[in-house]
């Protein structure tokens, strides 16, 4: 611990962060219990929703772990761990999984016969959109992403007590395993989640649509909360404006990338004119979920372009604070972009679920994330680049 820095996880602060992010979950919880007694479909959307969110954050964590493991990234070094502390929402993900496994039939209109009877389209992919083929990837798919986040986690906080130079290395294995297999896992994963619930449209792009604001989010989130910590001195360490800088800098690129994929499926769609596609689309670009485009456009690309544009303004605590927020709450309205229009076509439904997706989405995150770090230092104290990390200037 460095001296008159206070170790977070005994802190006042995080002990009432705790407090909050459990309060915030779990009030969320019981709005979703209570919305399924009175719109049982709405309440399992809603989950559909916190699912897709929080498996984004996650992944998304992992993914930035991965990525410094493989530059050899020193810079990153003293923030990792709270990528890592993110990324252990991904053991959880079977707690949100199960109650919608066991009620697919409620969620997805391929589970009917009747709608199968009636889109003859849909008999080439019952292979692939039934309930046990269905349920079989989502348990390979989260088992798998569970065994690299537990391998890649063991070795970082084994290195604390250690310093063994060698389990940095074998993380290095692990993370050049670990992408291949996270492109795939995390394509189907959209798929199967997000982009069947209209089983007769399909995307091409629509795994790397998900990628990217899935590494957006968890970019931002990790921003948001190093920040915050480092601002109000109950980081282990002292980051500099370099440091931000180069956060900053990350958030800028993958909020452009997000808009440059989301406007190549946009125009892909528009420009082929198909009506297999653009019956994806047109609900989105009428009445109230058009709105919802536009307001995706202004605070998922425009207001982070506008507010991070220059070096001065990626250096700037509060700046980054507040673009991260905006992003956040940007990706879960993104999220719900995508999944409601499955339940609710003509009109974007705002209720007692939409309400209970917000608190179980940030409060999962925010209860794991608390919990880590009580345990855990948040700085990998054993990493050999630490030192270089901690001494980083552009």
């Amino acid at each position: 611990m460095i001296a008159g820095r206070h170790p977070w996880g005994s802190n006042q602060g995080a002990v009432a962060f705790r407090k909050m992010s459990y309060t915030v979950l779990m009030i969320g919880v019981l709005i979703n219990f209570f919305s399924y007694a009175i719109e049982p479909e709405h309440s399992l959307f809603s989950l559909v929703m916190s699912f897709a969110f929080v498996a984004s954050v996650g992944l998304g964590a992992l993914f930035w772990v991965a990525i410094e493991y493989l530059t050899s990234a020193v810079w990153s070094v003293a923030m990792r761990r709270v990528f890592e502390f993110l990324a252990g929402v991904i053991p959880f993900l079977i707690i949100l999984a199960l109650p919608l496994l066991f009620n697919l039939h409620e969620i997805f209109i391929w589970t009917h016969k009747s709608y199968i009877k009636h889109n003859s389209g849909m008999l080439i992919k019952l292979p692939y959109l039934n309930a046990i083929s269905f349920t079989i990837r989502t348990i390979v798919i989260l088992a798998v992403w569970v065994l690299f986040y537990e391998l890649m986690t063991r070795n970082s906080l084994l290195q604390d007590t250690t310093h063994e130079e060698d389990l940095t290395k074998r993380n290095i294995k692990l993370s050049a395993a670990f992408m291949p297999i996270f492109g795939v896992t995390l394509t189907l994963f959209a798929i199967d989640w997000l982009m069947s619930l209209s089983p007769s449209w399909y995307s091409t792009i629509f795994g790397v649509y998900y990628f990217a604001g899935a590494s957006l989010a968890a970019m931002a989130m990790g921003t948001l909360m190093v920040v915050t910590l480092n601002e109000n001195g109950l980081f282990p360490v002292k980051l500099s404006r370099d440091h931000y800088y180069n956060l900053g800098g990350l958030i800028f690129a993958f909020s452009n990338f997000w808009a440059y994929i989301a406007f190549s499926q946009f125009m892909l769609i528009w420009y082929g004119n198909l009506p297999e596609e653009t019956a994806w689309i047109i609900p989105r670009m009428n009445g109230s979920w058009a709105a919802i485009s536009v307001i995706l456009v202004f605070f998922h690309f425009l207001v982070p372009f506008v507010g991070l544009i220059t070096r001065s303004a990626k250096m700037k605590p509060q700046r980054l604070i507040s673009i991260s927020i905006c992003i956040l709450l940007a990706h879960a309205l993104d999220i719900y972009w995508l999944v409601m229009p499955a339940y609710s076509e003509k009109r974007a439904p705002f209720s007692l679920a939409e309400l209970s997706f917000l608190l179980i989405s940030f409060g999962f995150v925010f209860a794991v994330f608390a919990q880590k770090s009580k345990r855990n230092s948040l700085i990998p104290v054993g990493d050999p680049k630490l030192k270089k990390s901690l001494e980083f200037q552009i």
